[in-house]
């Protein structure tokens, strides 16, 4: 496996890809956020943005995006804020819920212990 830097690109190159934006909306996406496409790239656009929309013809984690097209994840997130202000891919957010609902109840667990111990 061949390794490279992470921030390979060109400062010149990265700030055109970006129209010399440093910032996206830290809101709109994290990490874990899954984006789809919600049309099929059209003539003229850009060439990041034509191949953001086919990776994600299937939902696609931000980082996912960021890997494959070897780009930090700061500039894949102005990326994707233009691709979702058009209306060009949606962003789904990992549903989190309450940790109390995560852990099972403990009279379960203690059933559950006594039950191993008298394996």
């Amino acid at each position: 496996m061949i390794r490279r830097p992470v921030d390979s690109g060109d400062p010149d190159r990265l700030y055109t890809v970006t129209n010399g934006r440093t910032r996206a909306n830290e809101e709109a996406f994290d990490l874990v956020t899954l984006i789809v496409s919600e049309c099929e790239p059209s003539s003229g656009m850009q060439s990041e943005h034509v191949k953001i929309l086919r990776m994600c013809d299937r939902p696609t984690a931000v980082v996912e995006i960021a890997a494959e097209l070897g780009l930090p994840v700061g500039v894949v997130k102005i990326l994707l804020c233009d691709l979702l202000d058009t209306g060009r891919i949606t962003a789904r957010h990992p549903r989190t819920s309450p940790r109390r609902a995560q852990l099972p109840d403990t009279e379960i667990l203690k059933q559950v212990l006594v039950g191993l111990h008298n394996l």
